[in-house]
């Protein structure tokens, strides 16, 4: 582990070097603000990592704390160049022309991916996927439909909360909605599968239960405490193992779709740029 880590800390350290190797060609008619050795450190290397709107001490003070991170970042350099064997300084050569490489390849790739890749994903698809591979989508948390509500004990209309909470009729539901601002939890769309844990989280005064107790169905549940009145009813319930719904499952599905397209893109990039190389006989094996 602290060879990697050694590795990595040189590699930084080289790659930071040949930067600023290239950059101070760049810039020879320009005065250096810093140097250590024969590496010299400009204006314009330093001018991206000074917050905006930085001025008089305070940009004094960052501009002498970047100089003073290069200059010590030089020094290490420096250092192991001289105490580092011939064949470790080979070595991390290596690793940091195989790591620009990576880069070089993974940006490419990722421009032609983000240029050629299809991300429309129809709810067919993701129908079609989710019939092939739904004993795939095992639930590894329990979920619930359920509506709930949680007012203060100072409420004045408690009875008729509880009426509009019970009824099934939707003008029902939205003159509750349109109290919302008067309630401390509220959700009435029980259409949607929830977390146990998210309810429990709105909901405290059910912590002091077993997690089982929400984990039946039921047209009315009231507690009270010194918080207050919740009303809860549960609709429907699903449980650990139980194979995920669609509806829950929709958003994995479709970045699992779009996973598969992307890998098979790729090997299609892949496929073409071999292609054209062994026919411009630009590649050839021996």
């Amino acid at each position: 582990m602290m060879k990697k880590l050694a590795y990595i800390f040189i590699c930084v350290f080289l790659c930071s070097c040949q930067f600023f190797d290239i950059e101070q060609k760049k810039n020879t008619k320009e005065k250096p603000i810093a140097s250590v050795y024969s590496s010299r450190l400009y204006k314009k290397d330093i001018a991206s990592l000074i917050p905006k709107g930085s001025k008089g001490n305070d940009s004094i003070l960052i501009v002498k704390s970047i100089i003073a991170n290069w200059a010590v970042q030089q020094l290490f350099k420096r250092k192991a160049e001289e105490n580092l064997s011939t064949g470790d300084n080979a070595k991390y050569r290596k690793l940091v022309q195989d790591y620009k490489q990576s880069l070089l390849v993974n940006s490419y790739k990722e421009r032609l991916i983000k240029q050629q890749l299809d991300t429309l994903v129809t709810e067919t698809e993701i129908e079609a996927y989710y019939k092939i591979n739904r004993k795939n989508f095992r639930l590894n948390e329990e979920l619930i439909k359920i509506k709930y509500l949680h007012f203060g004990n100072d409420f004045l209309e408690q009875k008729k909360i509880i009426r509009l909470f019970k009824s099934t009729k939707y003008e029902d539901l939205v003159t509750l909605e349109n109290q919302e601002l008067n309630f401390k939890a509220l959700n009435l769309n029980d259409s949607t599968w929830i977390k146990v844990k998210d309810v429990l989280l709105k909901i405290p005064k059910f912590r002091e239960n077993p997690k089982e107790f929400l984990l039946k169905k039921s047209k009315f549940i009231q507690k009270k405490d010194s918080l207050g009145l919740y009303l809860v009813a549960v609709k429907n319930v699903l449980k650990r193992n139980d194979i995920a719904p669609l509806n829950y499952i929709s958003p994995t599905i479709k970045q699992m779709i779009l996973h598969k397209r992307r890998l098979g893109l790729i090997r299609e990039i892949e496929k073409t740029l071999v292609n054209d190389a062994i026919q411009n006989k630009n590649f050839k094996e021996y």
